[in-house]
């Protein structure tokens, strides 16, 4: 099986129906031009100050997944939602969750992301997501008819047992929507979502976010699609935008039959994905 995947770049701000409006005619120009699993940025609905994030944040039955299910039934096609601060009821923090729609609109993945991104680059970015963000605890693979996808978001790149747990669990492609600051980007970026390619054998789908934020740093940018030889096979440029690659199911089956690291692992997770 091969089909076209898509990696949506934006630099989304404070203004939900804006945020929601680009979303949408990104994912349709993407839909135009052949992509059957399109994949948006973390945090592509808001994103805002602290202060406002508790009024900003949705359930999973709100309007910013509810029009993106919309979205997938309409362009027939399988939608990583990127993620959104989902509102968690009765808690002082919200999470940072991202979902799967299919093409007929149904909600097919749900994953809250487990490693959350707490820094302190002196002189450049000091930046606490615990301090408003719960932790998940579900690992989340979903068997699809464009193959299995797994569900992660941005910091997670950095914990290769994730990754390592993912693909024992069937993961064929995995979707890593990201915002990325500009100096941990430029550094370890592009050879984190290609360590992850290769030693999983898997296609990676990473839609990010670009440009000066409204925390006042830099998102990288550099939208990728690499496939499972770790190969970078579409890269955005530092705009707003669509780039778009096969995945090529037939390939990472030969490249896992020639190169067979995974059935030569010797070290294995514990327990299963869902």
């Amino acid at each position: 099986m091969t089909y076209l995947a898509a990696a949506i770049q934006v630099s989304a701000g404070s203004h939900k129906n804006a945020n929601l409006e680009r979303a949408e005619r990104l994912v349709r120009l993407a839909a135009a031009r052949g992509a059957d699993l399109v994949a948006l940025p973390e945090v592509f609905n808001w994103r805002g100050g602290r202060a406002d994030e508790r009024a900003a944040a949705e359930s999973l039955g709100g309007e910013s997944l509810a029009r993106m299910a919309a979205l997938a039934r309409d362009l027939r096609i399988h939608l990583v939602a990127g993620s959104i601060t989902e509102l968690a009821e009765g808690q002082p923090r919200n999470y940072n969750t991202s979902t799967l729609f299919g093409p007929d609109g149904s909600l097919l993945g749900v994953y809250r992301k487990i490693h959350l991104f707490d820094i302190d680059l002196p002189g450049r970015v000091t930046f606490r997501e615990s301090d408003a963000k719960l932790p998940g605890a579900q690992v989340v693979s979903v068997p699809t008819a464009i193959g299995q996808i797994g569900l992660t978001v941005c910091y997670d790149i950095r914990f290769p047992e994730l990754y390592r747990e993912l693909v024992f669990g069937g993961a064929q492609i995995i979707a890593v929507p990201s915002a990325f600051t500009f100096p941990t980007g430029e550094a370890h970026w592009e050879a984190l979502l290609r360590a992850r390619a290769i030693e999983n054998q898997v296609y990676i789908v990473a839609p990010a976010q670009f440009g000066l934020n409204v925390h006042g740093f830099s998102d990288y940018g550099n939208s990728m699609i690499v496939d499972p030889w770790g190969r970078v096979l579409a890269r955005a440029a530092d705009q707003e935008g669509v780039v778009v690659a096969p995945i090529d199911l037939e390939y990472q089956q030969r490249v896992r039959r020639e190169l067979p690291s995974l059935t030569h692992a010797r070290l294995r997770p514990q327990h299963k994905s869902s």
